[in-house]
C-alpha cells in the first residue's frame, strides 16, 4: 500500500480524539500564557456582549405588532408588514435621499482630510510644534455635540450671531445660515470636520510611525523631494489602513449621527434634515410605534452590512487584505 494512502477504516488525523485533546491542551496553554492580555480585553468583550449582541434579540419585534404590555413572547406576528409599510411610506425616499446625501458629502469632503493632515504633521520636524498642533486639533473631539451646536448658534445666528454682526459692521447684509435648507448639509459637514478631523489622524500617524526611517534616507540620497517621498513611501505604507477605514466608513453610510442632526434640526430645514435616525426617534419613541421603527432600524443595519461586504470583496480583488 502506498505511504500516502490511509489504511482502510483508519480515522483521519484531523478528527481523531487525540488530535482534539492536543488542540484543547494547546488552547489551554495559550490562555494561561496570555491570561493578562485576555483579562485586559475582558471589559471590551463584556461591553460588546451586553450592548451589541444581547440587544440583537430585540430585532424580532420588527416582525411583530409589538405591545409593551404583552412583551415579545405575547405580541402577535405580522411578518413583513412593518417593512412593507416602511417602504411604501411617502417619506421613505426623502429619508433615503437626506441620509445618503449627507453621508456622501461627508465621505467626499471629510474622509480625505485626516489623511492630508496626517501627511502634513508627519513632515513637521519640530517635535514640540508637532505635539502642540496635535493637541490642539484633538481637543474638539472631546466636546459634546450640545456644546458644538451651541457654538454654531452663537456664531451663525441671524439676529445677533458673531458672523452676521461682523458682516453688518462691514456694510454687508446678514446671512441666514441656520434656517437655510441649501446650507444645512454643508453646515453638518463643516461641524464634523472641525470636531473629528484631528482625532481621525491618530491611526494614520501610528501607521506612519512604523515606516523605517532608512527608507526615507535612501530616497533622499536618490534625490527624491518630500512630495515624492510622501507619494511613493508614506501613502503606500498607510494604504491598507486607508482601505480598512474606508470599508468601515461605508458600513455607516446609513448613520448620520442622531445627536448632531437632532440638535441642529428646525422646521425650516425639515425637508433636508429628516434622516433615518431622527425618524426612528420621532416615530418609535415619541409615537410609540416600536415595531415599525425597529423595522426601519433593521433596514439601516442590513444596508450597512451589504455595503461592507461589497466593499471588502472589491478591496480583496484589488489586492488589499480587507477587514476579514
Amino acid at each position: 500500500m502506498p505511504a500516502h494512502e490511509p489504511r482502510a477504516g483508519a480515522v483521519p488525523r484531523a478528527w481523531s480524539p487525540g488530535g482534539e485533546t492536543s488542540r484543547l491542551r494547546r488552547l489551554a496553554l495559550d490562555l494561561k500564557r496570555d491570561r493578562y492580555l485576555y483579562v485586559l480585553a475582558l471589559p471590551g468583550l463584556v461591553f460588546f456582549l451586553l450592548f451589541k449582541f444581547v440587544p440583537m434579540w430585540g430585532i424580532v419585534i420588527s416582525f411583530q405588532n409589538y405591545s409593551p404590555f404583552a412583551g415579545i413572547g405575547g405580541s402577535p406576528w405580522v411578518g413583513l408588514d412593518n417593512f412593507r409599510r416602511f417602504f411604501e411610506n411617502p417619506d421613505f425616499m426623502m429619508l433615503f435621499r437626506n441620509t445618503m446625501g449627507i453621508n456622501l458629502l461627508s465621505l467626499v469632503c471629510f474622509f480625505p482630510l485626516p489623511i492630508v493632515l496626517s501627511l502634513l504633521l508627519n513632515e513637521v520636524r519640530s517635535l514640540f510644534y508637532k505635539r502642540a498642533v496635535q493637541t490642539i486639533v484633538y481637543m474638539p473631539h472631546f466636546l459634546s455635540w450640545v456644546i458644538i451646536s451651541g457654538l454654531t448658534f452663537i456664531i451663525f445666528a441671524k439676529g445677533d450671531g458673531l458672523v452676521n454682526n461682523m458682516l453688518e459692521a462691514a456694510g454687508a447684509g446678514r446671512v441666514d445660515v441656520l434656517t437655510n435648507p441649501n446650507l444645512f448639509w454643508i453646515m453638518l459637514t463643516i461641524q464634523s470636520i472641525w470636531k473629528e478631523c484631528g482625532w481621525g489622524t491618530i491611526l494614520f500617524l501610528a501607521a506612519m510611525a512604523s515606516i523605517d526611517p532608512q527608507v526615507y534616507e535612501a530616497a533622499r540620497i536618490d534625490g527624491a523631494s518630500r512630495l515624492r517621498q510622501m507619494r511613493h513611501i508614506t501613502l503606500p505604507a498607510i494604504r491598507s489602513v486607508i482601505v480598512v477605514l474606508l470599508i468601515l466608513r461605508l458600513g455607516h453610510m446609513m448613520d448620520v449621527g442622531f445627536e448632531q442632526v437632532f440638535l441642529m434640526y428646525n422646521g425650516a430645514v425639515s425637508e433636508v434634515a429628516e434622516v433615518f435616525d431622527t425618524y426612528v426617534y420621532r416615530v418609535g419613541i415619541q409615537q410609540g410605534q416600536f415595531s415599525y421603527s425597529t423595522a426601519a432600524g433593521l433596514f439601516k443595519s442590513v444596508v450597512g452590512l451589504v455595503l461592507v461586504v461589497i466593499a471588502n470583496r472589491i478591496a480583496k480583488k484589488m489586492g488589499e487584505e480587507g477587514i476579514y
